[in-house]
């Protein structure tokens, strides 16, 4: 059997005015997941639930307020059967994409660590396992790296999702990629695979990989020394000179190593500004509901 290791994540303490906040999320609803903590939904936002046949879970429109989540590792690290799960206080298992909070509020959001600061290996949330938890990406049977290190902490934004069957007229006709929001973070630190934190959104870069559009927004975690500086595209220039081509330049380069074309970017091949950024986000945080009342056909994602 798998060693598991359980690691408190102290970052995710939420306090009670950005529970208030967080209304506006909506997550797939499970009795026993938070009950105390359930909160009606924002009318100005997606209202809705209804109750799905039996065999399925019911899905609401609720905030989730997390006072604390914890992750369990299982197996072992650059393994093909390690996994980081995340559990609440009860050590029942909560799925990363679906049950964390999107929304905290005055822009704020919550952003998941799968690939931290100055590592190799491509860690990511696993859409198609229950829970999701996050994994190490296989192909052809072996684990994957990139072929140098990622200079940014990288992960995802929880609720949010890339629809494969939506073009953007805006971005070449691309269509999504049927995963959730990647971000870059851009802060001093060198964060840990499953850390929550909290970020302010600053650009965006609309890259498209082998012809699917795959959003990178670029933020800033609110406890970095700069955060209070950093509000917008242009202060990322100022404050973080050279980082936004930097980012562009790494993930248009990095699979040329294996043989493979450039990346191309969308938008003149230029980031957009904050606005552009929480435009994005908002959504494709309604392209998640979507998914989860099942509008939208899930084919092998985990909505659990």
């Amino acid at each position: 059997m798998a060693a598991a290791r359980v690691l408190a994540n102290a970052t995710t303490t939420t306090t009670t005015a950005a529970a208030a906040a967080v209304t506006a999320s909506c997550f797939l609803s499970k009795a026993s997941l938070f009950p105390k903590h359930r909160l009606p939904c924002d009318s100005n936002f997606l209202s809705f639930s209804r109750r799905l046949p039996s065999s399925r879970k019911s899905f609401s429109c609720r905030a989730l307020y997390i006072p604390e989540v914890k992750i369990k590792e299982e197996g072992q690290p650059e393994t093909l059967d390690y996994r980081v799960f995340f559990t609440d206080q009860s050590g029942k298992k909560v799925s990363p994409w679906h049950d964390i909070p999107l929304h905290l509020g005055d822009g704020v959001f919550n952003f998941i660590v799968e690939i931290p600061k100055e590592t190799s290996a491509k860690m990511e949330v696993a859409t198609d396992e229950s829970f999701t938890p996050i994994k190490q990406d296989i192909k052809k049977g072996k684990l994957r790296y990139y072929p140098y290190n990622i200079n940014w902490n990288y992960g995802l934004l929880p609720q949010t999702w890339e629809d494969p069957s939506f073009a953007n007229s805006e971005v070449e006709g691309a269509f999504g990629d049927n995963d959730p929001v990647d971000v870059v973070e851009i802060g001093e630190s060198d964060r840990k695979i499953g850390e929550i934190l909290k970020v302010k959104p600053v650009a965006a870069l609309a890259m498209i990989d082998e012809g699917e559009l795959d959003w990178k927004i670029v933020a800033i975690s609110l406890d970095d020394p700069k955060a209070s500086l950093v509000n917008d595209i242009d202060d990322v220039e100022k404050h973080f000179p050279g980082t936004l081509t930097a980012i562009r330049d790494w993930f248009r380069d990095y699979k040329i190593p294996d043989g493979k074309p450039a990346n191309r970017f969308g938008l003149g091949n230029m980031p957009a500004n904050k606005d552009y950024a929480l435009k994005v986000i908002e959504e494709t945080n309604k392209s998640w509901a979507n998914l989860v009342k099942r509008s939208i056909p899930s084919g092998e994602l985990s909505l659990v």
